[in-house]
């Protein structure tokens, strides 16, 4: 396993050597964000902004104006807070090829506290028109967007976690723009592989970034009890292929959203939307912070007490189903 933040500077890297295009602007944080590796690798396309977030992205505007492909380099919190202003004029109005590698997202920022967990990033980041969201849920899948990205002409938000995650996705995976991806349809399947279409099933999860893998553990340990899960991952938060999305939920009559995020303007409300525009009868349930900040803490102690951890998003699934069989 790598964290997404060592392979977005692997991968950037391995890009560079091909795409002179390719440069990084950093806020003094390359250490953390791993930019360190393209620095060291290409220095002469390796601005050091400092502390200073407004600037960088002001900096990397004037770049993509003049041919180049900038990334920015720093905390997701400095980049769709303190440079937000610059972010909404100058890249999202001018539909710039600015990329922004936001690392140390979500709660798991060690003893940081509430200042550096950015929790409300995507939706600061899905609000903006013309703004690609995406939330990898691992080595794999941040790979594979990180060479998208270097091709796309428009703005990217990419959400990148401080450590690494158990693996998803293995070396077959493909990344498609818009697409959820199904990881378990929730059929019990007889020989051969065959679906048996009266044993569909009993509860339907949504979830994306890196919670996706912690609630890929808590699904197994729900189906080992005898339930049928649904699971489908959302690694573009913006642009969705909503027709896509309602293929997996359509007939669900329960839905449980999970995201290491504020479940205001998340992947829950995306999910909302969906269902809403089908007039879906489903139960939506949301399984994220609850509209408030989040403390300083251990990740094992933090992801427990937000309710994000492998048994707690178990513990949800679980008192969904209890619901569903009492109804």
């Amino acid at each position: 396993m790598k964290a997404q933040r060592a392979v977005w500077g692997d991968t950037l890297t391995e890009l560079a050597r091909t795409d002179d295009r390719i440069v990084v602007v950093d806020g003094d944080l390359a250490t953390s964000t791993m930019a360190v590796t393209f620095a060291e690798a290409h220095p002469d396309r390796f601005v050091q902004a400092g502390i200073a977030e407004q600037n960088m992205v002001g900096i990397a505007f004037g770049m993509s104006t003049l041919g180049y492909r900038p990334w920015l380099s720093s905390f997701g919190v400095f980049l769709t807070n303190r440079a937000l202003d610059q972010v909404r004029m100058l890249v999202s109005q001018t539909k710039a090829p600015v990329r922004l590698a936001a690392a140390y997202t979500g709660l798991l920022n060690g003893a940081s506290g509430k200042t550096h967990q950015d929790i409300e990033d995507l939706s600061v980041m899905r609000a903006l028109p013309n703004m690609t969201v995406l939330a990898p849920a691992d080595e794999t899948e941040a790979a594979a967007m990180i060479r998208w990205a270097a091709d796309h002409d428009g703005p990217v938000y990419l959400r990148l976690a401080r450590d690494a995650v158990a693996d998803v996705f293995d070396g077959s995976y493909a990344f498609r723009i818009g697409a959820p991806v199904l990881l378990r349809d929730g059929y019990d399947h007889g020989e051969g592989n065959e679906r048996d279409a009266g044993t569909g099933p009993d509860v339907t999860v949504v979830s994306t970034g890196v919670q996706t893998s912690r609630t890929v553990e808590a699904i197994t340990a729900v189906e080992a009890e005898g339930h049928r899960v649904r699971h489908v991952h959302v690694p573009t938060i913006k642009p969705l292929d909503d027709d896509a999305l309602w293929a997996l939920l359509d007939g669900a009559a329960q839905v449980v959203t999970v995201e290491e995020h504020n479940v205001v303007g998340g992947l829950g409300d995306v999910v909302a939307a969906v269902l809403a525009g089908h007039a879906s009868g489903a139960r939506l349930h949301k399984v994220g912070l609850v509209d408030s900040w989040a403390e300083s803490g251990s990740n094992d102690f933090l992801l427990d007490k937000y309710g994000l951890s492998v048994e707690r998003v178990a513990d949800r699934i679980r008192a969904v189903l209890g619901e569903r069989v009492a109804a």
